[in-house]
């Protein structure tokens, strides 16, 4: 591969080179003339010569790197269905203004994916712009996503992942597959929408706090950090069926959204 520059470490810049496992990818999004279609972190536009040969509707491919985009931007010019834009993606997620149903898929950057799921979970408007997330993280990343109660890896983003999101792991991707080469292994996950969400939070915000609070202290039993959201008002826990002894990992994902509810119906 012809490349421009060097990837740059500081935006996380490591790119995805196998040519099986992008067709693999480009597979689960069943993309045809009918779809629209965003891909974030398009590199040296790998994945996205992919996805355009399937002649998707429209596709947007966003890359922060300047010179990248430029590159990009030559590469695809005689595309008229392919726009290639020069921003952070943290700023278009915001954009209200966005078409509908579009798949999306990313090679995330590794320093900003969690943060990045994040920003797309965390929207106001539900269910959202996009039809399904495709998505390659770190490992240990995906599995923090996947985990369940009672594991290590369970926390805070296996919460907020799991509440507004049907979550399905594909395949696990080698670090050779990519230029340069990582540390670690990567993971392919997808995500749709759930649309008739059975715990209705209004305010996304007041999951992000019921599940900041109670992980402040990890290893320690719930009763002070559950006090620092509901005072002393242990009839709450009761209403629950809550065990106020209990350590955050020992709570199931579904307690932590009856918590939120209970939350935002006493505060909102």
């Amino acid at each position: 591969m012809n490349l421009l520059q060097q990837p740059k470490k500081k935006l996380g810049q490591n790119f995805l080179i196998d040519q099986n496992i992008i067709n693999k990818i480009v597979k689960i999004g069943n993309i045809d003339e009918s779809k629209i279609v965003l891909e974030i972190g398009a590199g040296y536009g790998n994945l996205t010569k992919k996805i355009a040969s399937k002649k998707p509707k429209k596709m947007f491919a966003v890359e922060k790197d300047k010179k990248i985009a430029f590159y990009l931007k030559n590469i695809f010019k005689d595309n008229d269905n392919i726009k290639i834009i020069n921003n952070d993606i943290l700023n278009i997620i915001k954009n209200k203004n966005l078409d509908q149903n579009i798949i999306v898929y990313g090679n995330l950057p590794y320093n900003i994916s969690t943060q990045i799921l994040a920003s797309l979970i965390l929207l106001e408007k539900w269910p959202p712009w996009y039809e399904m997330l495709i998505f390659m993280f770190q490992k240990e990343v995906a599995e923090r996503i996947l985990a369940k109660e009672k594991s290590k890896e369970f926390g805070r983003l296996s919460i907020l992942s799991n509440w507004r999101l049907e979550v399905k792991k594909h395949f696990d991707v080698s670090k050779n597959c990519f230029f340069p080469k990582p540390k670690i292994s990567s993971t392919v996950l997808s995500f749709k929408p759930i649309r008739n969400n059975k715990f209705n939070i209004k305010n996304p915000k007041n999951v992000e706090t019921v599940t900041r609070v109670l992980f402040s202290n990890r290893r320690k039993m719930i009763n002070k950090n559950f006090a620092k959201l509901f005072g002393n008002n242990k009839t709450i826990a009761e209403e629950l069926n809550l065990n106020l002894n209990q350590r955050p990992e020992e709570l199931s994902r579904e307690m932590f959204y009856r918590i939120a509810m209970r939350y935002e119906k006493l505060f909102n």
